[in-house]
Parts: C-alpha cells; sequence; structure tokens
C-alpha cells in the first residue's frame, strides 16, 4: 500500500499531522508513506523516519504532479483541505480521506461568540478521518526528529550559568495578537529563577538584544541566530518552555516538555492548544473577555488598542508548584 499524505504550511500544523504519520505506517501492513509540503518547511519534517518519501513545492503542486501521479498511490489522506490540496487530489484521481476545518464554526465563534466548535482536538479529528483505514490514535503525542547535524551540545553552546537547567522564553509568532508582549516577556524573566534561553525568528532579534543587554547574564538571546531544527533542540533541553501559540510550542509538546502556553487573540477551543504535553504544562488566558476569540489568525495590532488578552495574563502562575 502507498499513502501521500498532503500539509503544505506550516511548521506546528506539520507537526500536528504526525501521530498520524506514525501510526499508519505502524498500523498498516506493507505500507510506504510520502508526503508533501512546501519546501521552506521541509525541515519540520525531512528527519522524520516514518515517511519513506518527501515531497516538496515552492508554491505550485504542478511543479511536481507528473511525478506524484507516477507513483500510482492507492490513498490521498489531505491534512490540508485547501483549494491547491483539492487540486492535486483531483488530478491524482485516486481514493481520498480529508477532515472538516470548521470554518464555518470558527467563524460563528469570532463573529458572534457561539460556539458550536466540538471538544475534540485537531489530532483526534484527524484520525476520524481515517478511521475507514483502520488507523487508530496510540494516545503517543506528537513526533519531532532533529538531524543530527543541528543537535546542539549545551556543555558547549550555552555559558556555564545554564548548563544545570534552563528555561526556553519563545518570542515572536505569525501576528502580534499571538504575540506575548515585551512587558509579559520581561515579567517572565524576572520571576524565572533560571536563566532563560530566547528563541524566535529574524524579526525578534533586535528585541532579543535589547533583553540579553537588560539582563545581562541571565538571559541569552538566539533569536535570528540559529535554525529552527537547532531551536528544537534548545527545547528538548530546557526545564520549561514559556511561548505563544506557535510552531515551536508544537515542537515542545512532542518532546513532552512543561509547556507554559500564552494565548491571545486565538482560543484552545480551536482544537491546537499543545497535544499530550509533558506534566506540569499549563495554558495562560484570560478567560470571559467579551472580545476574545477577534480572529482565528491574527492582527497586526489590537483591535480594541487595550490587549487585555496578553497583558492580563498573570505571569506569576507558570512559576507556582505544580
Amino acid at each position: 500500500m502507498k499513502i501521500l499524505f498532503i500539509r503544505f504550511s506550516s511548521i506546528g500544523d506539520i507537526v500536528l499531522t504526525t501521530p498520524l504519520i506514525r501510526c499508519a505506517k505502524q498500523q498498516l501492513k506493507d505500507v510506504e508513506i510520502h508526503f508533501i509540503t512546501k519546501k521552506k518547511f521541509a525541515s519540520v519534517i525531512e528527519a522524520n523516519p516514518y515517511i519513506d518519501k518527501l515531497f516538496t513545492i515552492e508554491d505550485s503542486v504542478k511543479e511536481i504532479a507528473t511525478e506524484l501521479k507516477k507513483e500510482n498511490y492507492d490513498y490521498v489522506i489531505d491534512l490540508h483541505h485547501n483549494l491547491r490540496s483539492l487540486r492535486l487530489k483531483k488530478s491524482l484521481g485516486k481514493p481520498s480521506y480529508s477532515f472538516n476545518k470548521l470554518n464555518y464554526e470558527k467563524w460563528l465563534y469570532v463573529q458572534f461568540k457561539i460556539n458550536k466548535l466540538p471538544k475534540k482536538h485537531i489530532v483526534d479529528r484527524y484520525f476520524e478521518a481515517v478511521s475507514e483505514l483502520g488507523i487508530k490514535s496510540d494516545s503517543k503525542g506528537l513526533d519531532y526528529f532533529i538531524p543530527t547535524n543541528d543537535k546542539i551540545e549545551i556543555e558547549s553552546f550555552l555559558p556555564k550559568s545554564f548548563h544545570l537547567g534552563f528555561h526556553s522564553l519563545v518570542l515572536g509568532g505569525s501576528y502580534y495578537t499571538k504575540q506575548i508582549p515585551k512587558n509579559k516577556v520581561i515579567e517572565v524573566i524576572q520571576l524565572s529563577d533560571k536563566p532563560i534561553v530566547l528563541l524566535g525568528g529574524k524579526e525578534e532579534t533586535i528585541l532579543g538584544n535589547d533583553l540579553e543587554k537588560q539582563f545581562s547574564g541571565k538571559v541569552l538571546n538566539c533569536c535570528g541566530k540559529i535554525n529552527l531544527n537547532q531551536s528544537s533542540s534548545i527545547i528538548e533541553q530546557s526545564q520549561k518552555v514559556i511561548t505563544s501559540d506557535t510552531g515551536l510550542m508544537h515542537i515542545a509538546s512532542a518532546f513532552k516538555k512543561e509547556v507554559h502556553s500564552f494565548w491571545g487573540n486565538t482560543v484552545t477551543e480551536f482544537g491546537m492548544y499543545p497535544y499530550l504535553p509533558g506534566e506540569g504544562s499549563k495554558i495562560h488566558e484570560v478567560k470571559n473577555l467579551s472580545c476574545r476569540p477577534c480572529s482565528k489568525l491574527g492582527y497586526k495590532t489590537c483591535p480594541k488598542k487595550h490587549f487585555k488578552c496578553m497583558n492580563e495574563i498573570e505571569v506569576a502562575k507558570v512559576f507556582e508548584a505544580h
């Protein structure tokens, strides 16, 4: 049997497909697993031992449509479910499985605060979609595999004061209203009893450098200085991970870390909260805000100008005893 999995983007969304990939590989007899994603996200999945062949595209599935047709798949499992994936499935002409993205239910929640969403994580909804194939959840959580050349030796990479334990703090996010604001980041650093490694992209480099100077000796800024898999290696060796709703949040869950996730404009009801993370993990959010959720994705600024969803989170609860 040969199966093609489709998930074009993004980091966290791809990580959330890994339980299905693992269970398909382990539970189906003589199965060959192929996966297609965008080239810029290939590093998220390239070291996964359950994937036999990885295909990538820059933008259009037309780039490799001929190559994919030659594979003669038995089934296509569409975990993206958009126009691009629909076109790909049509061109392949093979039996396919997908899932309901619940866009209407999310719109209803965002626009009118009417919650008709199922109380079920998206990973569990993935498994429901392929139940006919006999693939069942093993309840072992997410996977993340770091290529050997990206694994970081803490003793040589981090200052000596970090060697007895450190926390990872993720800056940034795909939208401003999903990011932990600077004042809350500072609170986290001040309250932490451990040194902190800052993780994020190039966009967070300036903020990270400023915080490193402000908290000299306690903070190391890695934003924009290491790649995704190296950041993941740092997370794997952290005692605690403080993050917003980002791809690194899901990677931390894959490593069963103690994950403290801060939720701004998005809500856990959308079904993409940390999936089976480590002991002591907590979700930090301001409940009963009439304006929340204001978007299923996010905004460049708070539409209400107060950003209460993040600014009113009690940071001290991150460091409370379990």
